[in-house]
């Protein structure tokens, strides 16, 4: 089963990285089978200092007892060629969240 949701607002608010989303054509291209929930999220962010960045989250989730009752876990990656974010293009990530919060906590894998 796929399920395509549009996402109406994104925020991050880190140290190094703050923005909200830019536009509206972002989504999260959800499959669901044998139990296990596959995202696949694309978006693009506008940083509060005018940089533009594309980031694009892929994960799974346990949805055998339905889609939200188990943690998601997910692997961001960020593409910019904005020279003051070029390090992000660098970053592996991991982000654990949960959809009834409608909020990840990602970290930088060093």
């Amino acid at each position: 089963m796929r399920n395509i949701a549009e996402i109406a607002a994104m925020t991050l608010n880190g140290d190094r990285l703050a923005g909200t989303m830019l536009g509206h054509t972002a989504a999260d291209w959800l499959t669901v089978s044998a139990g296990v929930a596959t995202i696949d999220v694309r978006a693009t962010i506008q940083t509060v200092d005018g940089a533009v960045v594309y980031v694009q989250y892929r994960g799974r989730t346990d949805a055998s007892r339905g889609i939200g009752a188990a943690p998601i876990y997910v692997t961001p990656l960020f593409e910019t060629g904005d020279e003051r974010y070029a390090w992000l293009n660098h970053v592996v990530a991991v982000g654990r969240g949960l959809l009834q919060e409608s909020s990840y906590e990602w970290f930088e894998i060093r």
